[in-house]
């Protein structure tokens, strides 16, 4: 969280934006997340209202990260969007207004041994419980994006898209993205070779290349299935036990 800002750069990396996200950006355009569900919360008596939002949960490498953001009442922070719709760059420069407008932030990582050990699921749920702990303010109500309830021990609401349609969660969606990959960057810096840089520990040409030649590093998720194919470099695939064929995140890629 106090990484500070990489100057914009002129690289093919930071200047590239997907297909998929110019799309997005073109279909959602003047359609930006609003205060209806915080509102509604506030009007009912809730005083600390918090939107999270996670990245990292296909990864092949790295730590699972969720970020927490309760945002202010009465102050508007104009160009928020869900973190997806938006370049590295644009990214890197949200992530700092919201660190000078929100009330409150708070990240929580569930590490790749944790992600191992536990399953996905019990990580989010891990990482979620640090998030909201480290608002160092008493969260009486959180939104999530998407179906799924992961938030243990306080009130919840999901929301489909939510990071399209709550400020709080895709304010947090920015900070959830740009905290873990500054860290991915220095990851590159440390394992050479793997395009942690650009890939974030997502599967790519050049990060399968580097794992058939070099085998996995410390940050891998050694439990994830991908492991299968490198049983030569000696190091077999960890899953623990009791988590066989009860986690689907072991099989998804």
């Amino acid at each position: 969280m106090n990484d500070p800002v990489r100057p914009f750069s002129t690289s093919p990396t930071w200047q590239a934006d997907s297909v998929a996200a110019r799309q997005l950006r073109s279909a959602l355009k003047g359609r930006a997340p609003g205060l209806s569900h915080e509102r509604r919360l506030w009007e009912t008596g809730h005083k600390w209202v918090a939107g999270i939002d996670e990245v990292g949960r296909g990864s092949w490498a790295g730590p699972l990260t969720l970020a927490a953001v309760i945002v202010p009442r009465t102050r508007r922070l104009y160009k928020v969007r869900d973190s997806k719709m938006l370049t590295e760059a644009e990214r890197e420069v949200m992530h700092d207004r919201i660190v000078d407008w929100a009330e409150h932030i708070s990240v929580g990582h569930a590490s790749p041994a944790e992600c191992d050990e536990l399953g996905m699921s019990a990580a989010q749920k891990l990482a979620a419980t640090r998030a909201i702990a480290g608002l160092a303010v008493p969260v009486d109500h959180v939104l999530v994006d998407g179906s799924w309830n992961f938030v243990e021990g306080v009130d919840t609401t999901t929301i489909v898209k939510g990071d399209t349609i709550s400020l709080s969660i895709a304010a947090a969606s920015i900070i959830a993205k740009v905290t873990r990959d500054r860290l991915m960057r220095k990851a590159d810096l440390e394992y050479p070779g793997y395009a942690f840089a650009s890939s974030k520990g997502y599967p790519c040409p050049r990060h399968k290349a580097a794992l058939a030649s070099n085998g996995p590093t410390v940050i891998h998720r050694l439990s994830w299935s991908f492991m299968d194919d490198l049983e030569w470099t000696g190091i077999k695939r960890v899953v623990p036990v009791g988590k066989r064929g009860n986690d689907d995140q072991l099989g998804l890629f």
